[in-house]
């Protein structure tokens, strides 16, 4: 049994307790899981149940106990935000146990232990129930990452941004010209399309919101990571 916290803080702990965050017509249920810290998050759309998974990133078990408790109408869909290992390590036991299609953005596909049945690119629309979910394509920590953004019954979007951005700063990248072009791609699809409220929920560690890491945009240009 995976215990949940409804005092939703966006902190969570390897192997420690999930949290729940209740927002107009959806639910967001977000766990740790693996020695990496990563963050899996069940995404339901509160009218009828439906359920994406974004990253089986590892500790299968735990996500299959998670989902039997959470997803009585099962999953839906699996996202994969990006190639790199530790975002994929449960993905084919988790693909495999729930019968669940998977989805990736082409550029990332192939490293995948698991084909995605869907490709994901720029502007397309994930739908879960009466919930539709925007792709957003942002090249330099992998060439084929995805954020998808979540827009709640008040219009609060809600960004999982994979690797891509986190309190602090952009992801890792490893050449001064896919830095450029993350915080070029994350400045003007995410900064400068999303309000302040806008929650970002990372693929490691704390959630945080486009208001509290606007300011340092330009810390994050001059510094170069």
């Amino acid at each position: 049994m995976i215990t949940i916290e409804k005092s939703y803080t966006g902190h969570v702990e390897p192997g420690g307790a999930a949290q729940r965050r209740e927002v107009p017509g959806a639910r967001v249920t977000k766990m740790s899981v693996g020695p990496m810290d990563n963050n899996t998050y069940l995404i339901q759309c509160a009218t009828t149940g439906a359920t994406l998974l974004i990253d089986a990133a590892n500790d299968a078990d735990r996500i299959l106990a998670l989902i039997g408790q959470e997803a009585t109408h099962g999953i839906d869909l699996i996202v994969t935000t990006h190639q790199h290992a530790d975002h994929w390590q449960a993905l084919t036991a988790v693909a495999e146990s729930t019968g669940a299609p998977t989805a990736a953005h082409a550029l990332d596909a192939d490293p995948l232990p698991v084909t995605p049945q869907r490709i994901l690119a720029e502007g397309d629309t994930v739908t879960v129930g009466d919930l539709t979910l925007d792709v957003i394509h942002l090249v330099g920590h992998t060439p084929g990452s995805v954020t998808l953004v979540l827009t709640d019954g008040f219009g609060r979007a809600h960004l999982f941004t994979g690797d891509c951005l986190f309190p602090g700063g952009i992801g890792k990248t490893w050449r001064p010209e896919d830095f450029a072009t993350l915080l070029a791609d994350v400045t003007t699809k995410l900064f400068g399309r999303y309000g302040d409220d806008t929650v970002v929920y990372p693929g490691h560690g704390d959630d945080t919101t486009l208001g509290a890491e606007r300011p340092r945009l330009g810390d994050w240009q001059s510094r170069g990571w």
